[in-house]
């Protein structure tokens, strides 16, 4: 009978063991559950408010007459030019000296001390971007570490890319020497910053870089390429917020509900997604002297049919060299207005510009060359839309110069954008396009040297 009570005793303790790990267990996986749930409802709580920040100041980023802004930016050039054509007959120009061709660069380029005057580049925007500074309200951060690893994601070394780029001021962000930030995953970039690769080269690769509901930024002078879709997982946004991420494309670069951008002087091809993306409500972005190769969509402006807030969406592509190896999308657009303006195509394998849900496009002063196969002539490509209702949409080519059998095919009837005032200001033509964009991308900039 002992035996037999100390069996059922130890039977007793065995399952009131096994009960209380069970509850241990279970009581740990609704801890754990209500953590995630509530990491969850936090991560809700803090994009909520960063997107009605982020409208709020798309809002006021919005220009109700965006005419006046090309016009604006089509004086810049001719007054630009004007000044590079009396400095060329004067013979100031002489072998090895910096020839800054286009206004954007005049502003800066030939300045010897552009290095300890960096911030200088902060005045020289133009287009629908005009108004991105940047960090110029910070201090210089320096980015002195390349590396990436998965244990960066959450809480970035000081030094790194990611740790600059998450801080809650502004910072105008330089590189110390020469490097290749391979990112371990999505790059989130906060508002009020300059990323600025002058006196480096610099590749920035593996994974995407986001502008998400974010106001004021400039990316200048980097290599972008070889972005890849990664799962997403726990990642830092901001000094005071890391959270979870979902899968990301693998783009270039993506503009997701952000104002006030600009993209200058990057050289960018071979991203699994588009090169450049302007999403969900982004507006007032300027994409200037870039350098875009081998690559299939290159640009996409507005991402859904379904997503009307891109009626705000102002776009300027300028002086950007579309070089060889694309095929398409040099913009897509979608509801918003995009001035497209004395860049270069070098060819294209399907088309050029393309959109739907009636985008207004304003070609002007750029040079198309078509490739050899006669099917693919046209610049211009109306996604799945008859004429009988892109007839209506304001497609305008002004200026352009069509090489090798390429053609654009207008359109443009009467709705509720007028533009009477196109003819006021003339974008510089087609032919200077080569010299417009002769150094689109990333320059080789030394500091003590003109770039």
């Amino acid at each position: 009978m002992a035996g037999s009570a100390t069996l059922s005793m130890s039977i007793l303790f065995c399952i009131l063991a096994t009960a209380t790990a069970i509850i241990t267990q279970t009581d740990v996986a609704i801890d754990e559950a209500y953590a995630h749930l509530v990491n969850l409802t936090g991560d809700q709580e803090h994009w909520a408010e960063r997107t009605e920040a982020a409208r709020s100041y798309n809002r006021a980023a919005y220009m109700s007459d965006p005419v006046a802004n090309m016009d604006r930016f089509n004086d810049g050039v001719r007054r630009a030019m004007e000044t590079t054509r009396a400095r060329s007959l004067e013979g100031k120009f002489q072998q090895g000296q910096c020839a800054a061709t286009n206004p954007i660069d005049q502003c800066w380029r030939c300045r010897g001390d552009w290095a300890k005057d960096r911030k200088r580049l902060a005045t020289c925007a133009m287009g629908f971007g005009h108004k991105a500074t940047g960090g110029l309200a910070g201090k210089i951060y320096v980015v002195t570490d390349p590396t990436d690893g998965p244990q960066n994601l959450v809480n970035p070394r000081v030094g790194t890319l990611r740790h600059a780029v998450v801080q809650d001021e502004p910072l105008w962000i330089t590189f110390a020497r020469d490097m290749v930030v391979v990112l371990s995953n999505e790059l989130i970039v906060n508002s009020d910053k300059t990323i600025d690769g002058r006196g480096a080269q610099v590749h920035i690769t593996g994974a995407q870089i986001t502008l998400q509901h974010v106001n004021n930024v400039i990316v200048h002078g980097v290599h972008i390429h070889d972005a890849r879709p990664h799962e997403g997982g726990v990642i830092r946004d901001s000094g005071r917020h890391s959270g979870v991420r979902g899968k990301s494309d693998g783009d270039g670069i993506s503009v997701i509900g952000s104002s006030n951008v600009w993209i200058d002087h990057v050289s960018m091809h071979g991203c699994a997604g588009g090169l450049i993306d302007v999403v969900d409500g982004s507006t007032a972005v300027t994409i200037s002297n870039g350098h875009f190769t081998k690559h299939d969509n290159v640009m996409l402006f507005g991402d859904s049919d379904d997503s009307p807030k891109d009626k705000i969406m102002q776009v300027t592509v300028a002086f950007n060299h579309f070089g060889k190896g694309l095929v398409q999308r040099m913009p897509r657009c979608r509801y918003g207005f995009f001035h497209v303006v004395n860049n270069d195509y070098t060819n294209w394998q399907t088309y050029a510009i393309g959109g739907s849900q009636d985008p207004t496009i304003i070609s002007q002063g750029n040079r198309f060359r078509a490739g050899d196969d006669k099917n693919f002539k046209e610049v211009t490509k109306r996604e799945d839309t008859p004429e009988t209702e892109y007839k209506d949409w304001v497609w305008k080519s002004q200026g352009d110069l069509f090489l090798n059998g390429a053609f654009f095919n207008p359109s443009g009837g009467q709705n509720e954008r007028q533009f009477d005032k196109l003819d006021l200001i003339q974008a510089k033509s087609g032919q200077f396009a080569e010299s417009l964009t002769k150094f689109a991308g990333a320059l080789n900039c030394r500091a003590g040297k003109e770039c």
